[in-house]
């Protein structure tokens, strides 16, 4: 499976001007099977208020986004807020030429900014075909609880595709350059994490979006300042040997270890 991820330029400014960036992007994936953008792409992490306003329900906040992926025939992993009885949610859409939507809403919320803006997601997130790869999703922070990959890993999941808004802080270099990678090796996975970068008028943000092999490796990687396309292979047998190696999740079963899932 092609995979093109893109780390967008947190400054692009209004929802209007952010769904023309998205469309020239799905141009440029012309010839990937996947392309992948930030947490809220649509409004931008740090716009507030506005989100939670101008958040729809799902049927009329992804037909733009369904009608560009059926235009371009590449399937799109996308952050955006879904209205819902309350507050919306933070959500992450998987949209495929032809194909039903599936909607992910994040379950771990961070802090009270988001805590103030969404109600947190109860439901395991899906698990959908894409370039013949199983690929599940998850929401920025939710990456950083290690149950959470290792759920979708044990169901099944070849690849984890994580929509990202992931400020500078004290830890954040860390976790995009470190703790991404040791989710993808610990269980042998593929792991595409798309993030901002620049800043809007609350965050500046860490850039560093990576597309990370089953062995931890880099197979792409932006830096921490500009925004870029990100493209890479995921080929599962390359990594055979590796899961020879390290296989975590057998052992796992073999010990009775392994949470029941779905």
């Amino acid at each position: 499976m092609r995979v093109a991820a893109f780390q967008l330029d947190a400054g692009l400014g209004s929802p209007e001007a952010r769904l023309r960036e998205i469309e020239a992007c799905m141009a440029r994936a012309d010839g990937a099977d996947l392309a992948v953008f930030p947490e809220l792409a649509l409004t931008g992490y740090g716009a507030g208020p506005v989100i939670a306003d101008g958040a729809s329900p799902p049927e009329a906040a992804l037909a733009p986004l369904q009608s560009l992926v059926d235009r371009h025939g590449t399937a799109m992993v996308i952050g955006l807020a879904v209205a819902a009885e309350g507050k919306p949610v933070n959500a992450a859409a998987i949209l495929r030429p032809s194909a039903e939507p599936a909607v992910y809403a994040k379950r771990m919320l961070y802090g009270d900014y988001e805590k103030d803006l969404f109600e947190a997601g109860h439901a395991e997130p899906p698990i959908v075909e894409i370039g013949g790869l199983a690929c599940g999703v998850l929401v920025c922070f939710d990456v950083e609880f290690p149950e959470l990959v290792r759920s979708l890993a044990l169901r099944g999941a070849e690849a984890v595709i994580v929509p990202t808004a992931l400020p500078k802080s004290a830890g954040a270099r860390f976790i995009a350059e470190h703790l991404v990678r040791v989710r993808a090796f610990e269980n042998q996975i593929f792991l595409v994490y798309a993030d901002h970068c620049g800043a809007d008028s609350r965050f500046a943000y860490q850039g560093l979006s990576s597309i990370v092999a089953p062995d931890g490796s880099a197979l792409a990687a932006a830096n921490d300042t500009d925004a870029a396309m990100l493209i890479a292979d995921l080929q599962p047998a390359a990594y055979a040997e590796c899961r020879a190696q390290n296989p975590y999740l057998a052992e796992l079963r073999q010990a009775g270890l392994a949470p029941k899932c779905d």
